[in-house]
């Protein structure tokens, strides 16, 4: 820490658009001792809410960005926000940050509140596609050709803009698509006087983004141990304490729930991160191998240790495409052999919607899916429900004819008086087809984006270094540590009793972070949550590879299974597109451990 201990707090109030109304009231009302956060920061922009921020301009124009941080957040704060010289950082803008910027202005006109906004613009990349197109471009993950009808194209900026409007003077900042940790490494760099060539301060600032960009999973959301964090109602969102030398305390405001705990900032560390030795940003290539995060007290975790390498010289870019249109159906299903019953009826409806499409001569759906809920569907081969009583059918289909979809959405009701004894629903109206839109992703070189910083009326160039460093991948972990020697001396538990997980997604790709509860368990969790073996257990969801990379600063494991969510996000018809169930499902796989473990793991 240097010598100055100058503090700079952050407050994260967003961790995805809907995240709660009570975030940013809270987050303003004071820390500990009479303290206020400096920075207000909201990130909002999953790759599946640029999706719908599309959707949402194809039919108006002046809207494509998050309303809720203008009608709700900063509706609720703004006052206070002035008072007491808070600043904001946001990327509502979506793919239209002046026109959230414009909305911002006139609810701050109306409140009588003074306010310098800057508007990062250059995320939107649209303008390049034909030539691209034209020079065969494909997507980084699928490898599929371009399509002829993009909604929107952005890239990924970093921090420097962000950093850049703040020296300006602006009290709010709002950009369109940047990375999430942007938003909290932009405040850093502004504070600290970090340049870019500071690649170990920027990665540690980028891990402080990324611990608190998705809100209350900081404070014990999502925890594994969940019964340890009290006061879900009143959970509080996450405020970091930062220090010019990188290194950073996660707190929470006081009287408020959730509980800040090591194992559930660890858990939020490996969250997507993919390669925790080559984690790709704008400003930085981060290195989280060798972090520590340490309890030093109540609600206080320190995290330190973060290193950084050169960034690449090209930003990833999200692209989005209408592909047909969606509809789901559910009906509910009671009595003896309830899912039996639920899939013939599922079966039901596509083979005579399938009939109806044939005589009108539609082609067939271009995908379906049915799933039960309440039979553990998801589980595959692991699934131990047996017969379950009570569940939900979930039939899912494409079509790019929106006619066929509602036939469809018709058909669904019928089966209440046609078919299995038992059906019913707590709302059997017809369900409505949406627009199926889909992601592309590529890179396009830092050299073709022009990124600028507006604020009252002028207009700033932003020079991003545009030279870089090819990423250097982090070597796999391929260590087999010795299994217990023989099975008559071992006994079988779930890896929940020796470990603590979370999962989330990178497209079409799940990433499970695995932290062992003691050191002493990792040589054990990494003999048998081999990649081979974690790829077996879920042989019914990954059809592509999986691969291991070891974080020894955690006692930890992060797993990447490729080709694993059906396709991810949008495009995935199941119920769990994202992944996040995949951890829950991992930490019930049975581990061998020796006997002497096992009772003391029973003490």
């Amino acid at each position: 820490m240097q010598a100055n201990g100058k503090v700079v707090r952050i407050g994260g109030a967003s961790g995805f658009w809907g995240d709660s109304s009570v975030a940013a009231a809270q987050l303003v009302s004071g820390l500990a001792g009479g303290a206020r956060i400096d920075y207000l920061v909201f990130d909002y922009l999953a790759e599946l809410t640029m999706a719908i921020l599309a959707s949402a301009r194809g039919k108006k124009p002046e809207l494509g960005y998050a309303t809720d941080f203008v009608d709700v957040a900063m509706k609720s704060v703004l006052p206070e926000l002035a008072r007491h010289g808070i600043k904001v950082v946001s990327n509502a803008g979506g793919i239209n940050p002046r026109g959230c910027a414009d909305a911002l202005a006139r609810l701050a006109d109306e409140m009588g509140v003074q306010l310098k906004i800057a508007v990062v613009d250059g995320d939107d990349v649209a303008s390049t596609l034909p030539a691209l197109r034209e020079a065969g471009l494909k997507d980084m993950f699928t490898g599929q050709p371009l399509p002829e009808r993009i909604l929107s194209a952005n890239a990924y900026l970093g921090a420097l803009p962000v950093a850049q409007a703040l020296a300006a003077g602006a009290d709010v900042v709002i950009t369109g698509r940047c990375v999430d940790s942007a938003v909290t490494l932009g405040p850093l760099m502004h504070e600290f006087g970090w340049s870019t060539g500071d690649h170990d301060l920027l990665a540690a600032g980028s891990l402080a983004g990324h611990i608190i960009e998705c809100g209350c999973q900081a404070t014990g959301g999502l925890h594994t141990d969940w019964e340890n964090v009290p006061d879900w109602a009143n959970i509080g969102y996450p405020v970091i304490e930062c220090h010019a030398d990188g290194s950073f305390i996660v707190t929470k405001p006081d009287d408020t729930g959730g509980r800040v705990l090591a194992p559930a900032v660890a858990e939020q560390m490996l969250y997507e991160i993919g390669d925790p030795g080559a984690y790709v940003l704008p400003d930085v290539v981060c290195d989280f191998r060798e972090v520590r995060i340490v309890q030093e007290g109540e609600n206080r975790v320190r995290v330190a240790g973060a290193r950084g390498k050169p960034p690449t010289d090209s930003y990833k870019v999200s692209a989005t495409y209408m592909d047909g249109y969606r509809c789901a159906g559910t009906l509910v299903i009671i009595g003896i052999d309830a899912a039996a019953k639920a899939r013939r009826t599922g079966e039901a409806i596509l083979e005579r919607t399938r009939g109806i499409f044939n005589k009108l001569g539609l082609p067939d759906y271009s995908a379906s899916h049915i799933e039960i809920i309440g039979a553990e569907t998801s589980y595959g081969p692991h699934a131990r429900t047996g017969a379950s009583r009570e569940v939900m059918m979930r039939v899912a289909v494409n079509h790019m004819s929106k006619q066929a979809l509602e036939i469809f959405a018709r058909e669904i009701a019928p089966a209440g008086t046609s078919w299995s004894p038992g059906t019913t629903g707590p709302a059997l109206a017809r369900p409505s087809a949406s627009p199926l839109i889909k992601q592309f992703a590529f890179t396009l070189p830092k050299r073709e984006v022009r990124i600028s910083v507006a604020m009252g009326g002028e207009s700033t160039t932003v020079e991003v270094p545009v030279t870089g460093a090819p990423i250097a991948p982090t070597a796999p972990d391929t260590t087999d540590a010795s299994a217990p020697a023989a099975a008559s001396g071992t006994r079988s538990v779930p890896l929940v009793r020796l470990a603590w997980a979370r999962s989330g997604d990178k497209g079409n790709i799940s990433n499970i972070g695995v932290i062992a509860r003691k050191p002493e368990y990792l040589p054990l969790i990494q003999s048998q949550l081999t990649p081979q073996a974690v790829k077996q257990y879920f042989v019914h969801m990954v059809r592509g590879e999986v691969v291991r990379y070891a974080l020894p600063g955690i006692h930890a494991c992060n797993f990447l299974l490729y080709d694993a969510l059906d396709g991810g996000g949008t495009a995935s018809m199941r119920m769990d597109p994202l992944g996040k169930g995949m951890a829950q499902m991992l930490l019930d796989m049975p581990v061998a451990v020796p006997d002497a473990l096992a009772r003391e793991l029973d003490a």
